[in-house]
This record gives C-alpha cells, structure tokens and sequence, in this order.
C-alpha cells in the first residue's frame, strides 16, 4: 500500500503536473486577476524548469562526486540496486537497459578489477510489472553473459523500493550465513545515493558509497545551455523533486 500511495503523491507534487494545473486553471479563469496571476505562475514555472543550465546546476548540486577505481577500497560484496532495465520489453536471452546501467557495468568493472569478489543484486519486479522476470535475475544473466561465474552473483528478487532494497537485503545475508558486519560496497545512480545509504544504514549495514548513472553534466556557457528550452530539463527535475519526496517521505515513516 506504502508503495502505490509514494508513487501517487510523487505523481501530484512532479513539476509538470503542477505547471499544467497552473496554465489550464489560469487559462479557464483568465478573465479574474487570480487567473491571469496563475496562467503567469505556471508559464513562468515552465520557462524554469525547462532550463537546462539551471537544471544542471541542481543536479551538479545534489549528486555526489564520481569516486576513482583506484580509490575504492576491497571489499567481499558489492550491492547493486536495480531500476536499470527494461521490465516492458520482455526476452529470455538478453536484457533490455534503460538509463542507468551504469549500475551493472560499474559494479562489473569493479569486479574484474578485483574491488569487489561478488556481485549482490538487489531489486524484483517494481509496480504493475509486464515481464515475469525479475531485474534482478535479468541483471544476473546480463553478468553470466559477459563471463561472471553464477556463484560469485547473488540475487534478491523479492523488494520493489529502495527501504526493502535493504530490510531484504540484510534479512537474505542472514539467511546465507553471510557476516552483515564487514563494509559493503553501495553502487546505486548517483542522484539516489543519499537515500539508498539512509536505508541500508537504518538496517544495520556500513556500506562505503560508490555513485553512478550521473545525470548532470560538466556546465556549458553557450547559447543553447543557457537558453534554449530542453524536455531533458524538465526530466531532470522530475527526478529530482520525486527523490526530494521520497527522501522525506522515508524521513518521515522511519526508513531513514
């Protein structure tokens, strides 16, 4: 129920959703002073938020610095969140990415440079699901591919949200007799960091952070970044007000 209820309440508060409220209540009640000041409020949101100079800013502000391979520390396992691939398009032998593989192929990398020795993936099937399979096993067979032995993956396939990313993470180690007090190795897109760390902390697990799947970008002072109008823009800063909106929300209930 927490599920579909988070993902209601993000939907109302996304900035595209209030900006079409503002310009067609604004533009029904144009001929009142209030509605000429709401239609001028959700415009003006509009040129904003399709801003991409200023969306950038808010993304190099929030995400966290990528981290070099070379300053990783070893460890035994390396939790990988999903939210990668795509779970409308289903086949049996590959796996369909989305934004953010930078997740699987990171945490690959980090294996064969000997960073990490397993690769623990984390992540069923999310809301109203199409494909039978869960990301996680389609996240596993995308590793089998590329020369991962089986037995150096594992896979919890059960959670759909970042809080039981970790409640069953720690509760799937602990039925592997795997020692939940060593350090693990936290790979998750860089702008959802913050909360992800919160939740496996909550739960009892010391992760060191290692960010991906940047959505930001090195800043450019050309025309076109700073004032040509970008749908991307608009995108970013969906994902950011959805993550400021989860974060309180597990604030909030105590998952954080």
């Amino acid at each position: 129920m927490f599920f579909y209820l988070s993902q209601f309440l993000s939907f109302l508060a996304m900035p595209l959703t209030i900006i079409m409220i503002l310009i067609i209540l604004g533009t029904f009640k144009f001929r009142k002073k209030w509605g000429k000041r709401i239609l001028s409020i959700g415009i003006g949101l509009l040129i904003f938020c399709t801003n991409p100079f200023l969306a950038n800013q808010a993304l190099l502000a929030w995400e966290p610095d990528y981290k070099e391979f070379e300053e990783v520390q070893n460890h035994e396992i390396g939790i990988v969140l999903t939210g990668v691939t795509n779970l409308s398009k289903t086949a049996y032998d590959r796996t369909f990415f989305n934004k953010g593989a930078d997740r699987i192929t990171h945490a690959l990398q980090l294996y064969r440079l000997g960073k990490i020795k397993k690769i623990l993936i984390t992540g069923g099937q999310g809301l109203n699901p199409v494909n039978p399979q869960s990301e996680a096993e389609l996240l596993k067979r995308f590793l089998e591919m590329t020369g991962v032995p089986s037995q150096d993956i594992l896979i919890e396939d059960q959670s759909k949200n970042t809080a039981q990313n970790a409640q069953f993470t720690r509760e799937f180690l602990e039925q592997k007799g795997i020692d939940t007090s060593q350090d693990f190795l936290l790979i998750t897109s860089a702008f959802h960091m913050y909360r992800a760390k919160g939740c496996f902390e909550k739960v009892g697990l010391q992760t060191e952070t290692f960010p991906t799947d940047y959505y930001s970008y090195d800043p450019k002072y050309d025309i076109p970044a700073l004032f040509f109008p970008s749908a991307d823009a608009l995108t970013y800063w969906h994902k950011l007000v959805k993550e400021w909106i989860g974060i309180t929300v597990y604030k909030l209930v105590g998952y954080i």
